[in-house]
């Protein structure tokens, strides 16, 4: 059986089983946002009665992925900036 090792990435350190799960859940969970805001991006005049501030998704879009990538680094916990 062959054993695979993890190559080293500068500024990295190896995750452990529980770390790696928490990560995982995390990034399941982005998925699911994705899935979300793509509901509501379709939400446009074209298509609606209602269309959405589109703006405002923008800005809370990136406010999402800045919120889970501060989680998922702080589960990493990388050594460099």
């Amino acid at each position: 059986m062959e054993t695979f090792t993890q190559p080293k990435i500068t500024g990295y350190r190896q995750l452990s089983e529980t770390e790696a799960a928490l990560m995982n859940e995390g990034k399941a969970l982005a998925e699911q946002v994705a899935v979300y805001i793509d509901k509501l991006r379709k939400l446009t005049p074209e298509n609606t009665d209602t269309p959405l501030d589109q703006r405002w998704i923008s800005i809370g879009v990136t406010d999402l992925q800045k919120g889970f990538m501060s989680v998922i680094r702080g589960i990493a916990r990388p050594t460099t900036f």
